[in-house]
């Protein structure tokens, strides 16, 4: 762990400046809006090390796969999250030497993301080689209010001398990608042009001809006195600005407003994007930063209405669970079908800023309670309008029918560059299933099933129909040659987690086809007919739902990860020496692969998923084989060792897996920070507390609640939209307060007692678990 941050309980703050923490504070001090976001990149110039990101929702790039040689089915691309233009550029020069904190003497440095407000804010002084000092002042927001607008005030004070200031505000679209294959450039350049106090710049990526169009123009004060100096502009290949020139006396504050406005092709036709571009801007400007600021906090102060969660008594869990929540509020806002969550958001490149099982398995529960439904749903119908691209992944592999949703994606096709994620990880598509569950139990709207949801179901069951097959000698059904949740066993046969999810989505398939039957008849048969599906098939899923073998050992009372567990050497991660830890960046994958250490919840993701199905004892045997061989190398593994942790009452590994997954990025747990924020984990963060501490589970169209105390705490709450509801679940060691904030009735159970909460009003409950 690398702690370096002040906690706190509503801001990140780093209070001094350290070159070699630089890119992870980049990352960690991020902001956006869904529709864009960048890293906390510096305004001025920089020339440590640094990456540079700026990131628009849905713009990205088919990279060549570089392998050695093709199979069949390989995927022809991985693709990337563009680095776009960089708006935020402001130069500055002090009597011709350059403001650069990797060559200044830097002091009272103070770097804040202010949580509640949405703000990124900076302030230090430095001291120029030739001994002249300067106060900068700055604070930046990505508007919550204005999709396309960001904006930012640099305020530059003299200290100790008087001369020349010369302010370059600048678009910069001469970018590229870390990863970028044989560092090859993403972009062309459109068109280009200036105006008297800014100007815009077009660019289109190479390939699918995505266009972005960014535009920005500046104020100036001095000592609060608007300035309207004479400007020089530059147009270059992919870049534009605008240079003025201020004399200061000593004490004086020059401040710089940057407005600058993003748009895309997705959103505004090509002939437009200019236009769209400069209206947006001259809006932003004529209301200024004060009143951008303003409304952009207001905004932010309605989603932690909704979305806060209060941990009294211990600061530090406090802060993590804030920002997690933050960084997920402003990575998807649920408006746009179109788009899905990024493992890193807005906060770097790593993993192509591509949709994963993330979405399906950890971010869906957290937009089910604390947002209106359309924003979940919205993520269901992204995949059915890539439905018909998976039934093509299939193909590709060599299945006559039935749909393979891709591990990783952009738009439907798969697009990973490792085999044994893109051939073996199928597991992904239980996942999906086991979304629509969610969402439909959690909400109750069941005509997404005839809507969307069936015909996704019903090409997920036919796909795993066609990936198993019966053993005579076993009578039973079997799935060989498959990659379960843990990565660190690949090519394995009868993956418990996959096997289970397969039947299950089977299982639900044909319930679901029995309520359309009995409830919505003609759209049933409508959907019979359009996916062409006949007895003998949904007889087979029956036949497979019953015979599904699920490896075991009787004599423990475990389900095996997979069929040869037991021949591993079983050694608990305590006994490796830490010089082995962590595995990934220690052991050759070889080793990894032959050892017994599990890289996240495998067999305990499916007793998570599938709880109700489970008793306690059951749970609890699986979760003491299994947690203690557990490295924890993913981020998405503590979450759920946590919600179980809790269930079994094992306060201690609950707490301490909570911790793991809330100060992930925090406290760089993984020594990976600087890549960018492990974003989709974040909502496995705010599952350990609802689902965990908090014991939330839907039942019978019902909220059901277990709320424990971790024993850290003095209390805690979380707020849960439920069906038209929004209640307020407060925690202490001795009673449970359920405070509804709306006028909707809301029923329930706690502890198993049957309450209705009322329409502003709430209900004590005494605690019954013991802290």
């Amino acid at each position: 762990m690398k702690q370096y941050l002040k906690i706190d309980e509503w801001s990140i703050i780093e209070e001094s400046f350290d070159p070699h923490n630089h890119e992870i504070s980049e990352s960690i001090f991020s902001i956006g809006n869904g529709h864009m976001g960048g890293r906390a990149n510096f305004e001025e110039q920089y020339s440590g090390r640094s990456l540079q990101g700026s990131y628009m929702a849905g713009v990205y790039y088919p990279d060549k796969t570089r392998v050695g040689w093709w199979k069949n089915g390989y995927p022809e691309y991985f693709a990337k999250v563009l680095n776009s233009t960089n708006w935020i550029g402001i130069n500055i020069e002090i009597d011709g030497t350059p403001l650069d904190l990797a060559t200044c003497t830097v002091s009272d440095f103070r770097r804040v993301l202010n949580m509640k407000e949405g703000t990124l804010s900076r302030s230090f002084v430095a001291r120029l080689e030739d001994g002249k000092e300067v106060k900068v002042e700055s604070i930046r927001i990505v508007s919550m209010v204005r999709r396309e607008i960001g904006a930012i005030r640099y305020a530059v004070t003299a200290l100790n001398f008087s001369g020349n200031v010369t302010v370059t505000p600048y678009l910069d679209g001469d970018v590229k990608n870390k990863d970028s294959n044989y560092d090859e450039k993403f972009w062309n350049e459109v068109e280009k042009g200036e105006t008297a106090d800014g100007g815009f710049l077009t660019l289109k990526t190479k390939k699918l001809d995505f266009h972005v169009t960014s535009a920005f123009a500046y104020d100036l004060t001095l000592n609060g006195e608007k300035l309207t100096p004479e400007a020089a502009s530059e147009l270059r290949d992919k870049y534009v600005s605008s240079t003025v020139q201020v004399s200061l006396n000593q004490g004086d504050q020059l401040v710089i407003y940057k407005y600058a406005a993003n748009v895309t092709s997705r959103n505004h036709g090509l002939g437009q994007l200019v236009e769209a571009a400069q209206t947006a801007l001259a809006s932003a400007r004529e209301a200024g930063f004060a009143a951008l600021l303003s409304e952009h906090a207001e905004a932010w102060r309605d989603k932690w209405k909704e979305s806060d969660i209060i941990i009294e008594g211990d600061v530090s869990a406090q802060q993590a669970i804030r920002f997690n929540i933050f960084q997920l509020n402003q990575t998807y806002t649920g408006e746009d079908d179109r788009l899905n969550i990024g493992p890193k958001g807005f906060t770097g490149e790593k993993y192509g800023g591509s949709t994963y099982w993330d979405t399906e398995a950890y971010c869906v529960p957290f937009y089910l309670s604390t947002a209106d439904p359309s924003i979940s749903r919205n993520l269901l119908i992204y995949r059915y309008k890539h439905l018909e691209k998976a039934k093509e992944n299939a193909r590709k592999l060599g299945f006559t029918k039935g749909a393979l949703y891709p591990m990783v994606t952009m738009n439907g096709e798969e697009c990973h560059n490792e085999w044994e994620i893109t051939f073996e990880e199928i597991h992904r598509n239980g996942a999906i299933a086991h979304a629509i569950f969610n969402y439909v139990n959690y909400t109750g709207d069941k005509s997404y099933l005839g809507q969307y949801g069936l015909e996704v179901l019903v090409e997920i069951s036919r796909f795993w129909e066609q990936r198993v097959h019966y053993v005579a000698h076993k009578d039973k059904y079997v799935m060989l040659g498959v990659t379960g949740p843990n990565e660190y066993e690949n090519n394995v046969n009868n993956n418990w987690y996959t096997n289970r999810m397969a039947a299950w989505t089977m299982e639900y398939t044909l319930e679901t086809l029995n309520y359309l039957k009995e409830n919505e008849a003609s759209r049933y048969e409508e959907l019979v007919d359009k996916l062409g599906l006949e007895e003998s098939e949904t007889s087979l899923w029956a036949d497979m739902i019953a015979k599904m073998y699920y490896p075991a050992d009787e004599e423990r009372g475990i389900f095996l990860q997979q069929d040869g567990f037991l021949d591993k050497e079983i050694v608990p991660v305590k006994d490796l020496a830490p010089e082995n830890l962590p595995l990934n960046q220690k052991w050759s994958w070889d080793r990894i692969l032959r050892s017994c250490y599990i890289k996240q919840a495998d067999v305990l993701q499916g007793l998570y998923f599938l709880g109700d199905r489970y008793d306690l004892d059951t749970k609890k045997r699986n979760f003491d084989f299994y947690e203690p061989i557990t490295v924890h190398e993913s981020s998405l593994s503590p979450c759920i060792h946590a919600i179980l942790a809790c269930e079994l009452g094992y306060r201690e590994k609950a707490y301490e897996m909570y911790l793991r997954t809330s100060r992930l990025d925090l406290d760089n747990y993984n020594n990976d920070t600087e890549d960018g924020c492990h974003t989709t984990s974040m909502a496995g963060t705010w599952m350990s507390i609802v689902h965990g501490f908090g014991g939330l589970r839907v039942h019978d169209g019902r909220l059901v609640l277990q709320p424990s105390n971790p024993g850290h705490w003095t209390s805690y709450s979380f707020k849960i939209v439920f069906r038209g509801s929004r209640l307020k679940i407060s925690v202490t060691d001795r009673e449970v307060i359920v405070a509804n904030e709306t006028d909707v009735p809301a029923q329930l159970k706690v502890y198993g007692e049957e309450l209705t909460v009322g329409g502003l009003s709430s209900v004590t409950v005494q605690q019954t678990v013991s802290a």
